[in-house]
């Protein structure tokens, strides 16, 4: 067998050890070829795994995501939320391969704006994209020092900023099975939240009843919240009751299209993807991954 690892910020060979029992296999580092390997490991957390989601959809092969950034939401969602999980899954994968599964992926396509340059080509992610609120705590979380953020780092960005981000309009549309686009929110948005996996941001909930493999995106909108009510809610968010609270929208969509009056920024995997308007769809069945189980 042939297998190939990438490294994200802060690993290298010494995280793979662990991985290398078999010495029938053949190692490559760093992204392979097309034809060149069988599975690949990735060790990261979200960001490093969004940063190759294209790549590793156009290559198809089986995926095993071993957490170690600093913040593994989409491992967690996987099954793997500690490195002694991806070894299980990959200890089982060597011995019977009957632990593979297809699961779904977001994608993010910008539109181009009447009279602008061409938008640029779109992006998968995993876990999590969104405007608003949550784009700009991702873009000040990214200024902290890595282990701040793999400690709670979002949550010490999102308090300041709770109290200076002023909502703003944001349609969304949803396009129904038959094409057509129907509205599914038109107001003034604090967050808006579009989710692959029920948790991110390190394991707050925003969308507690998403699943990788149910061919829909779980929509989040905050709106209508003022902001000393919102950062009191905010510790629900870790245990997913915020849903019932006045002022939160939730539903379900295979595509959806965002609209703001002036751009806002749009952040996928706490990365930051392109600018308003834009598509996010739902590509089912995009990315083979391993778990500790046959079904993830």
């Amino acid at each position: 067998m042939r297998a190939a690892a990438i490294f994200g910020l802060g690993c290298s060979q010494k995280n793979l050890r662990p991985f290398q029992t078999d010495e029938t296999i053949d190692w490559h580092i760093g992204m392979p070829a097309a034809d060149a390997a069988d599975i690949i490991l990735i060790f990261g957390g979200d960001g490093t795994i969004h940063r190759h989601l294209n790549q590793l959809v156009k290559l198809g092969l089986p995926l095993l995501v071993v957490p170690a950034g600093s913040g593994n939401d989409f491992a967690s969602a996987l099954g793997l939320a500690r490195v002694r999980d991806s070894l299980a899954a990959w200890r089982q994968f060597c011995a019977t391969q009957d632990n593979v599964s297809a699961i779904d992926l977001g994608f993010v396509t910008p539109l181009a704006v009447a009279g602008g340059a061409p938008a640029p080509h779109g992006h998968y992610f995993c876990s999590v994209a969104s405007v608003g609120l949550d784009a700009e705590v991702s873009r000040r979380a990214h200024t902290l020092p890595r282990w701040l953020r793999a400690h709670g780092g979002y949550a010490l960005t999102l308090a300041p900023t709770i109290f200076r981000f002023a909502p703003v309009p944001v349609k969304i549309l949803a396009r129904d099975e038959s094409g057509r686009w129907t509205a599914g929110s038109d107001k003034h948005t604090l967050l808006a939240a579009f989710a692959n996996t029920s948790t991110y941001g390190g394991g707050m909930k925003i969308a507690p009843n998403a699943r990788l493999d149910d061919g829909r995106l779980d929509i989040c909108v905050i709106a209508g919240v003022n902001p000393f009510k919102l950062f009191c809610m905010f510790p629900t968010v870790y245990f997913g009751r915020h849903l019932t609270i006045r002022g939160v929208e939730f539903f379900q969509a295979a595509h959806i299209r965002v609209e703001t009056e002036t751009p806002l920024d749009v952040y996928a995997d706490g990365e930051f993807v392109c600018q308003t308007p834009a598509e996010i769809s739902l590509q089912p069945r995009a990315l083979k991954v391993l778990t500790p189980r046959p079904e993830c």
